[in-house]
């Protein structure tokens, strides 16, 4: 028993150091308290490179997403975190359970980024930029985005030119810079990139990456300019040709009020905020994330585009499945080998990292749809398995049974097809089923390659609710609802396969 709880002495104090000090209470003084805290930031910015210089013992949480970021600090997994001034103010309009920690801690120029060879498209949007700060658009625009609160883009003419020129943005970046707003892109960065489409006459066509991918897509060429917002950094300008400054933006922390020892701290009476009923909180947050604005119809496609995906991989891999594994059992060694290296290759390697190389290194110079590619990747993982799994259902047949048959004067592959495949078949079915759920579930990822499905639907909506946790039980309910529905039909198919089921089709 001593040895037992030293042990887990041990365990308690190593999870300790990797998951940060909580700081439990009214604690936070100033951002000087954080130094053993937990500080979220979002991956890829400015922010992470502060937060490590600024706080070196503390323990620096990393998020893809403004949503992922809030989300960190309203569970408590996050004791502060570093927003940008202008989206803060947004956020925390809509979040009155959060307030500022201590004074700005940078602020830095934003730019739109280039490849170093686009010297006149990089020209062509500081000549624009000169312009509209000459004849005062550029102010009107601050103006109406960043102090008043706008959210509605101003009619701006279509270029008539068929030349397209493609940006890099980030749809959930949240307002005042970008957001969708009845299903169409909003915002001070849109309406900024609108205007520099109708002045070079080239028609915007806007592509939704990670933040953390941008530099990767514009090195790749998939996008044509990086129009998200983005700090211009010494280390960012060795890989990225920024344009002159066009907006100046600073950050501030931001944590639970409750947690602030300056603020007062709210009641704690009452289990839900103004005496709202239960049912009443869920009905309002059914309204706001899916009925306004017409959230329904970015769900409705996300799970449109999850599906599409899954159901097409899982037939490319069965059927590439189906190939590796005739090569991994043939009598010619170099198919053996291949196919060997191929199971080993992608079974090895992580999904993410699979659909990445895919799409930013095998298609880096092919204008190619992301869906396709995110099916081909997932495709190349699930053969790696399946053909392991048709592998072990056939050699799991006894020999005799093929030998019999060609006694019984059937060729080769007349006895496979009609007496090892059938066998073959219901032996693999239910492992085979565990794996098609997991591919299901793995495609929550294609968002890296701007693909817009379920879950980047999720994250979508979560930048314009600030709700922090019904979109993820939504998302979380439809992708069950969608591996439910695929794995009752494989449980029919398996059914069909029964020599019950085969027996009675027979007699009847």
């Amino acid at each position: 028993m001593r040895k037992l709880a030293m042990i887990s002495a041990l365990l308690f104090v190593a999870a300790s150091l990797v998951v940060g000090t909580s700081l439990n209470g009214a604690t936070l003084r100033s951002p000087d308290d954080l130094r053993l805290g937990r500080i979220g930031v979002l991956q890829g910015t400015i922010h992470e490179r502060y937060a490590m210089k600024a706080w070196p013992e503390a323990t620096i949480l990393q998020y893809q997403s403004p949503s992922d970021l809030l989300l960190a600090v309203k569970s408590g997994k996050a004791d502060a975190a570093i927003y940008s001034d202008d989206e803060l103010m947004v956020m925390l309009r809509q979040n009155d359970d959060l307030a500022v920690l201590g004074d700005e801690l940078l602020a830095t120029p934003l730019g739109m980024g280039f490849r170093y060879e686009q010297t006149e498209l990089r020209s062509a949007f500081n000549n624009f930029l000169r312009d509209i700060m000459a004849d005062g658009r550029q102010d009107a625009m601050v103006r109406y985005w960043m102090k008043d609160g706008g959210t509605r883009m101003p009619e701006i003419p279509a270029s008539a030119e068929s030349e397209v020129l493609r940006v890099g943005i980030l749809s959930d970046n949240g307002m005042p810079f970008c957001a969708l707003i009845d299903n169409r892109l909003t915002g001070y960065s849109i309406e900024l990139l609108d205007r520099f489409g109708l002045y070079t006459g080239r028609k915007i066509t806007y592509v939704n990456i990670e933040f953390g991918s941008m530099i990767a897509a514009l090195a790749s060429r998939k996008i044509d300019m990086i129009g998200a917002v983005m700090a211009i950094t010494p280390e960012r300008r060795k890989k990225v040709a920024f344009s002159d400054p066009y907006y100046a933006q600073g950050a501030h922390l931001f944590a639970l009020k409750k947690n602030i020892a300056s603020l007062p701290q709210p009641s704690t009476a009452g289990s839900v905020k103004d005496g709202e009923s239960f049912l009443a909180g869920i009905a309002e947050s059914f309204r706001s994330n899916i009925l306004l604005e017409n959230r329904w119809q970015l769900i409705l496609e996300g799970f449109r585009t999850t599906l599409v995906i899954s159901v097409f991989a899982a037939l490319l891999g069965t059927l590439l499945g189906a190939l590796v594994c005739f090569m991994r059992m043939s009598r010619l060694n170099i198919l053996r080998v291949s196919a060997g290296v191929f199971i080993s290759l992608l079974r090895g390697t992580p999904v993410l990292v699979l659909l990445m190389l895919v799409f930013y290194v095998v298609f880096a110079s092919v204008n190619i749809d992301p869906v396709l590619v995110a099916v081909i990747a997932f495709g190349l993982n699930f053969a790696a398995y399946s053909a392991e799994i048709f592998r072990a259902g056939i050699e799991g047949i006894d020999r005799g049974q093929t030998e019999a048959g060609i006694a019984m004067g059937f060729t080769g592959p007349a006895t496979f097809y009609f007496i090892v495949l059938p066998q073959t078949v219901r032996r693999i079915l239910p492992v085979y089923k565990g794996e098609f759920i997991s591919l299901v579930k793995m495609t929550s990822i294609v968002g890296y390659i701007a693909v817009q499905d379920l879950t980047k639907a999720g994250d979508i909506i979560r930048s314009r609710t600030f709700d922090a946790f019904f979109p993820l039980i939504m998302v979380a309910a439809l992708y069950f609802f969608l591996s439910w529905a695929l794995m009752r039909m494989l449980e029919y198919l398996e059914g069909m396969m029964a020599p019950k089921h085969r027996n009675r089709t027979v007699a009847a």
